[in-house]
Parts: C-alpha cells; sequence; structure tokens
C-alpha cells in the first residue's frame, strides 16, 4: 500500500497525531524527571564534596600539611571510596597527595566549582570538582565523578527512545486496524448510496444497533432520504395529478371557446360563457397558487415571518369567519380555546391551516351536524389544535394519502377542491415543527395538529 494513500487515511492520521502527542507529552514528562533527578544528585554530590573540603582544611589548620596529607590518604585508600578525586599541591601546584598525577589543565587558577573530562584511573570520567586556596598557599581539589548521572541520563533517554519507537509501532497497528473497521462501515454506506444515486431511492444505510456516531449518521441520513423518497413521490405523483385535474377545466375553457366560434351567441350569452370562461381560468390559477404556497412552505422561505402568536384568538378568528357558512348549512360550529395560548410561528399560515380544516369539516358535514375547533395546551408544552366532525369521515386505508398533492378519495371525487387543503396543513404543520393526525371520530374526523412548545421548536424564540 503506497505511503501517500495510507497518510490520507484519517484513522491512521489521527492515531499518528495521538502518537505525537504522546511522545510529545512523554519527553516533558522525562525532561521534568530528569531535571528534579539531576538536581537532587548535584545538591547530592556538591554536599559530600564540601564536607571533605571541610574536612581537609580543619586537619590542615589544626594538624598541619601531616595532618591533610594523612587525611587525603585515608580517604583514597582501600576502605576510601573509589569514586572521590582528591589532589592538594603545594603554591606551585606541584601535588604533595591524592589520587591525581597533575593539576587539570581546564581548571588553571579559576577557584571555584568546575565540571570537567577528568582523565582518572586510566579512563575518561565526567567529574565535578571544587577548588579552594588553603591557608598557607596550598592547593587543594575535592570531586566526585559523576559518570552515574550521565548513566541514569543515557538510561531514561534510551527508555525514552523505546517508549517512542513502541508508541509509533502501536499508533501505526492501531491506524491500520482502525483504518479497516471504518472501511468496512464506509464502504457497506458507499454501495448504498451508490445504489440510491442510480435511482433506487427504497435503499436504506445499513444500522447495527450500537448507538455509534456511524449509526447516529446512518439514521440521520436514512431519514433524509425518507423525506427525498417522499419529495421525490410527491412531485412525481403531483405532475400525474396536476396534469389530471388542469385537463377538465381546460378542456371545458376550450369548449366554450369553440362554441362561441362556431356558433356566435347573443351578447348576453356571450358574457355569461365569458363569465365562465374566467371562472375556469380562476380555478387553475387558484391550483397553482396553491401548488406555490406549498413549494414556499416546504422550502423555509415563510420562517422569517415566525414571531410569538396568540393561538387562541387565531382559532376565535377563524370560527368567526366561518360562522356563517355554517349557519348557512345548519351545521353547529363550536369553539373552546384556551385563553392565553402562545405559540411561535406565522399567523397567517395558522390561520390557513385551522381555515381548511374547519373548511374541510363544514363542507362534508351533513345538516343539522356539529363541527367542533379546539385550541388547548399540551402537558408536555406546546400546544394542539382539534377540528371534530360526525361527518363521513375518511377510511382508514386512505388516511395516509390524503395529505398526498391533488389526492382525492373515491368519495370525495365530486366535490369541489383541487385535493390540496389537507396537504398544505401538513407543510404548515412540517413547518412549525409539528405534525398532522387524523382519526376516526366515530362517525366523523378527528384532526389534530400538534405544534412544539417555544423551547422545543427547532425555529427558537
Amino acid at each position: 500500500m503506497p505511503m501517500t494513500r495510507l497518510l490520507r487515511s484519517t484513522a491512521v492520521r489521527l492515531a499518528l497525531g495521538y502518537a505525537t502527542i504522546f511522545i510529545l507529552s512523554s519527553m516533558i514528562l522525562v525532561g521534568l524527571l530528569w531535571w528534579r533527578t539531576t538536581a537532587y544528585l548535584d545538591r547530592e554530590v556538591d554536599a559530600v564534596i564540601l564536607a571533605d573540603t571541610q574536612a581537609v582544611g580543619d586537619r590542615l589548620r589544626d594538624f598541619g600539611l601531616p595532618g591533610a596529607i594523612e587525611t587525603i590518604n585515608e580517604r583514597v585508600g582501600k576502605a576510601g571510596d573509589e569514586r572521590a578525586i582528591y589532589l592538594l599541591t603545594d603554591p606551585a601546584l606541584v601535588p604533595v597527595a591524592g589520587n591525581l598525577d597533575a593539576w587539570p589543565l581546564e581548571i588553571g587558577h579559576s577557584q571555584g566549582w568546575h565540571q570537567i573530562q577528568l582523565t582518572f584511573q586510566g579512563r575518561i570520567h565526567p567529574t565535578r570538582v571544587l577548588y579552594v586556596v588553603l591557608p598557607s598557599g596550598f592547593h587543594l581539589l575535592v570531586g566526585r565523578d559523576v559518570e552515574d548521572r550521565a548513566t541514569i541520563r543515557r538510561s531514561i533517554l534510551d527508555g525514552l527512545g523505546w517508549t517512542a519507537a513502541a508508541a509509533l509501532l502501536l499508533a501505526v497497528t492501531g491506524g491500520l486496524l482502525l483504518r479497516g473497521a471504518i472501511l468496512r462501515r464506509v464502504d457497506a454506506l458507499t454501495l448504498t448510496t451508490t445504489a440510491i444515486i442510480r435511482g433506487d431511492l427504497s435503499n436504506r444505510l445499513p444500522t447495527r444497533d450500537t448507538h455509534d456516531e456511524f449509526d447516529r449518521l446512518a439514521q440521520t441520513i436514512n431519514g433524509m432520504l425518507q423525506q427525498i423518497e417522499v419529495l421525490v413521490d410527491g412531485v412525481r405523483n403531483a405532475s400525474n395529478a396536476v396534469a389530471h385535474d388542469l385537463r377538465t377545466p381546460l378542456a371545458e375553457l376550450r369548449g366554450r371557446l369553440e362554441a362561441l366560434l362556431r356558433s356566435p351567441p347573443s351578447a348576453e350569452t356571450t358574457l355569461q360563457e365569458v363569465g365562465g370562461a374566467v371562472a375556469d381560468l380562476d380555478r387553475v390559477i387558484g391550483i397553482f397558487n396553491a401548488l406555490l404556497r406549498l413549494a414556499e412552505i416546504d422550502s423555509g422561505a415563510r420562517l422569517s415571518g415566525f414571531r410569538e402568536v396568540q393561538l387562541d384568538e387565531i382559532a376565535a378568528e377563524v370560527a368567526e369567519m366561518y360562522e356563517p357558512v355554517a349557519e348557512q348549512n345548519a351545521i353547529s360550529l363550536t369553539l373552546n380555546a384556551a385563553p392565553g395560548l402562545t405559540v411561535f410561528g406565522d399567523p397567517f399560515l395558522l390561520a390557513q391551516a385551522i381555515g381548511n380544516l374547519v373548511d374541510n369539516a363544514l363542507k362534508y358535514c351533513p345538516a343539522h351536524g356539529s363541527v367542533a375547533l379546539t385550541a388547548a395546551r399540551l402537558d408536555e408544552g406546546g400546544a394542539e389544535i382539534t377540528v371534530s366532525d360526525n361527518g363521513p369521515g375518511i377510511a382508514d386505508a386512505e388516511k395516509s394519502r390524503v395529505t398526498e398533492l391533488f389526492y382525492r378519495g373515491d368519495a370525495n371525487r365530486d366535490a369541489a377542491g383541487a385535493g390540496l387543503g389537507l396537504s398544505l396543513v401538513a407543510a404548515v404543520g412540517r413547518l412549525h415543527g409539528g405534525n398532522l393526525t387524523l382519526a376516526d371520530a366515530c362517525p366523523g374526523l378527528i384532526a389534530k395538529i400538534t405544534l412544539p412548545s417555544c423551547s422545543a421548536s427547532t425555529m427558537g424564540c
């Protein structure tokens, strides 16, 4: 597998990134550990050197040069510390006692602490020494071999190197395993999406019920595909329905005009026929206006008109507007709206949706029947608008289809309208984050628009 292709893998890049962070963190930790360790060792070494220097100086002051030489010889003898370094010289830097053959050139005449590479016992050792001048001009050099500190440093650096190599190896291995696992999921998604691209919108992305990121992504995409399939089917059915519903008024319009051309009637009859032609055109224009409103709602273009609205006031206005129609058809129209019922939405679309439900109920409700309009507050927040009647209702097999564009049940073929009323109501419900549900009233129909609370609405307040 080419390295460039491997590095293009997100999983491998993430694994290498984590390995880099781990290595850098380890270096910082080891650096801190090394700094603390060396500081402690330096303090210990310096304390021993200072104590030895003080002891030799005290012996020189109390017992003279023989006492100082005796002290140094005891410390470099067989029982002495092999890492200890001593050199006592006269004012001319000629060695008097100690385990060094000559005065180190690196030190010269600079008193104080020195860190040098010193040849000692036939080997070069890293050494820390203290140079002081004693009374009578004697020069004393006391030091310690600190090679053990260098050994500790090498061990720490070696451990860090092996740790970094192991971390890098584990990262690459883990990245490859993770890449394989991710690729298997991605390949499954790719196969499905490829089928969808070729036109099979019924395909859905596979899920494993693990509720991981891929499952949540697949569920989201499946929901989107479901909506796309519904919209595509709606467009396909709408095209057929538009052609079917427009054919009748256009054919009637053509017949009227053709009859006027064949045998021109009187002026009064001509005006009547022109009026009928205008009515046919108004019906066609009404259908197109309804389609444009639905397209506008589904596109979300009406979100700019959202604000806090009093749903009880809108329901009262709709009931007042349809009261004359109900009285004309001897139908009882009642209103029960909770006061102060506030929702977030477009007041004009909500009024149109409620009006469509009331209009449908009045249209299919028999004489001396009853229609009830209710606006209530839900326990979990939000609101519910209910329109119920005691008319013929809708068959269970048709309830899932009556919100489709231009769909009209067999029992309603002769009724006026284009089959767009409930489609618009469902679209308004979706736009407001709610839904439209239909249920039997036994007899009659119960239509409910459920709207979410202001805080639960995706549009916000």
